[in-house]
């Protein structure tokens, strides 16, 4: 059933959420070509590390407090989700010595290097030195184009926005189709970068 915007709310996340949260991070991001290329799809169990790489992702946002943002509907079902990195906290692309080695057990060397790789090339790229980072977005596939998205961004802007210092947000996006829906939202292109062997599009939006 299709939800109106009226209908529609956004929230943080709980921790009765974090499970629905990867679920629809793990559907957002199965066939993302840096992930795919991260994870090493072409080799057994590929779905296995994504699940556990997001899993470990979501914990140490939550257990670090960076600011994690849901869609909800009038029955409080969780239709999409954004993770933030704040711009004045600890959050690292190296992360914690207990994330690195909870990661390298579930993903591999390879795959943990490659995440850090990724972070610190868009950390140095980005011209700003006190700025949002929005690491996952994601909306169900069956509430996509009805307008989910766009509340999601608003949801995010009004969180910026509360910010008075910050000087924006950024967001790398490695699927070329999204570059027009964060370009709908004001985005602009930086530069392509390429992580890993993917050339990816790094965008920001000034507040």
């Amino acid at each position: 059933m299709e939800n109106t915007i009226e209908q529609l709310s956004a929230a943080y996340l709980s921790g009765e959420d974090i499970n629905i949260a990867s679920s629809l991070l793990y559907l957002a991001y199965h066939d993302d070509p840096f992930f795919m290329d991260c994870f090493k799809h072409e080799e057994e169990g590929y779905e296995q590390r994504l699940r556990a790489a997001i899993r470990e992702e979501l914990s140490i946002f939550w257990e670090q407090m960076q600011p994690m943002i849901g869609v909800y509907d009038e029955d409080d079902h969780l239709l999409a989700v954004a993770c933030l990195i704040e711009p004045d906290s600890n959050f690292s692309s190296k992360r914690f010595w207990h994330w690195r080695l909870k990661m390298m057990l579930t993903a591999g060397y390879l795959s943990t290097k490659n995440l850090i790789d990724k972070e610190e090339k868009v950390r140095a790229a980005i011209p700003y030195s006190y700025y949002h980072l929005l690491a996952f977005v994601a909306v169900h596939p069956n509430h996509q184009h009805h307008g989910v998205g766009r509340y999601l961004m608003d949801a995010i802007d009004s969180m910026v926005t509360d910010d008075e210092q910050t000087d924006g947000v950024g967001v790398l996006v490695t699927v070329p189709k999204y570059e027009r829906f964060f370009d709908h939202a004001n985005y602009h292109l930086i530069k392509t970068i390429k992580v890993g062997n993917v050339d990816a599009s790094l965008m920001f939006k000034e507040k």
